[in-house]
Order: C-alpha cells, then sequence, then structure tokens
C-alpha cells in the first residue's frame, strides 16, 4: 500500500482522522477534559500539531488519508514559537486550572523520557480513521515508512498511549524502552525503540502492577 507525504492543503482532514482516532485514547481522553469531565473540541488542538509537523513535510498518509503518521525529524520539536504560543493560549482558553497544571505535568514527562537518546525519527502520533479501521493501514504506512527511515539509517522511537496497540509496535520491530505514568490516574505510557532494521528489544512491557 503505498504511502506519501502529505501536503498543508490536507491538513484539516488530517486533524480530524487525529481527532476521532484518539477520542477514547486511554490517556489523551483523560488529560485533554476540564477537571468536571467535560471535554472542549479537541480538533483545534490536534490541528496545531499536525501544522507544526507539515513544516517538516513529515506528515504521511495511506490510502487517501485512511491512515496518517506524523512524524518529526532528528533533533526538532513538535511546535516553533508561534505554535507553542497558540498551544499556551488553546489551553488557557480551554481547560480549567486544574486540568491546565497536570497536562503541563504530563508533557514534561513526555520530554524527560524522549531527552537524551540517540537521534532518531519520532512518531508524534499515528492514526487510523475510524471508517478504515481493521483494514491493516495504519500498520501498512508505519511498515513503509520505518522502510525509509530504515533506507536513510535512523531509529524510530515513539510512546504508546494504548497498552491495546503496543504489539503493533512490537510487530514493526520496536522494544520497551521504559515509560512513565500519565498524571491524573497513572496510566502506563510506554516509550519503544526501533534500532535501524528494527532488531526488537525488550518484548515485555516495564508496565507496573498498578498501571493499566
Amino acid at each position: 500500500m503505498p504511502s506519501r507525504a502529505a501536503v498543508p492543503g490536507e491538513a484539516a482532514s488530517i486533524a480530524r482522522t487525529v481527532t476521532l482516532a484518539f477520542a477514547a485514547d486511554p490517556i489523551w481522553s483523560v488529560a485533554l477534559r476540564r477537571s468536571d469531565g467535560t471535554a472542549p473540541d479537541l480538533e483545534p488542538y490536534w490541528r496545531l500539531f499536525v501544522d507544526g509537523a507539515m513544516a517538516h513535510r513529515t506528515i504521511r498518509i495511506v490510502d487517501a488519508g485512511a491512515a496518517v503518521a506524523i512524524w518529526l525529524p532528528p533533533g526538532t520539536d513538535e511546535l516553533d514559537a508561534g505554535g507553542l504560543l497558540d498551544l499556551e493560549r488553546w489551553i488557557d482558553r480551554e481547560l480549567d486550572e486544574p486540568a491546565r497544571a497536570q497536562l503541563h505535568e504530563l508533557y514534561e514527562r513526555f520530554e524527560a523520557s524522549r531527552a537524551g537518546r540517540a537521534d532518531h525519527y519520532y512518531l508524534s502520533l499515528l492514526a487510523t480513521h475510524p471508517e478504515h479501521r481493521g483494514r491493516g493501514v495504519g500498520q501498512a504506512l508505519l511498515a513503509a515508512d520505518l522502510a525509509t527511515w530504515d533506507e536513510i539509517g535512523v531509529p524510530a522511537y515513539l510512546e504508546s498511549t494504548n497498552p491495546g496497540n503496543d504489539h503493533r509496535y512490537v510487530r514493526a520491530g520496536f522494544g520497551y524502552a521504559g515509560g512513565f505514568p500519565a498524571v491524573h490516574d497513572s496510566a502506563w505510557v510506554s516509550a519503544m525503540w526501533r534500532p535501524v532494521g528494527g532488531h526488537v528489544g525488550a518484548a515485555t512491557s516495564p508496565m507496573p502492577s498498578s498501571g493499566r
């Protein structure tokens, strides 16, 4: 299944796919809610990260956008200064103070997990539109992208926020490489690393027994 780079005109549809795909994510569906349990419109939130990665031309799509992979090249950040400012504005506008504090703490844990690792392509988000689930399009997209990074000779890294997806990453050649608990309810985020060529590392998640 051929994959290709997304173009700026597809940013809105990509953000929509990400929004739908992560609506029930164990980490983000909790972290992006207010203290009273209500959720804001999350499409503008995800659009910020789509636009941030679009500048690097490393958003890949497959099957007319049925699945999207948002990658960041080595040494780059998800958002530039303007994107960070827009993100803070969204957080201040849409979340109450306790939710804002927890979200910022979660960001810090993500950043700490990625810091200090060897140069890598960072899989920020992998999403399949709900209408196309069960067809293997997300796995095909991931495999195509990893083949490209193998050709370049650069490892890959991700944080899995849904343990139900971990086996797909393991199948693609990732191994567990640490992790950390989320802030709100200590749900586990698995850090996963894939060396060039996909030699699998740890086969068992380091998730503690109290996590999920």
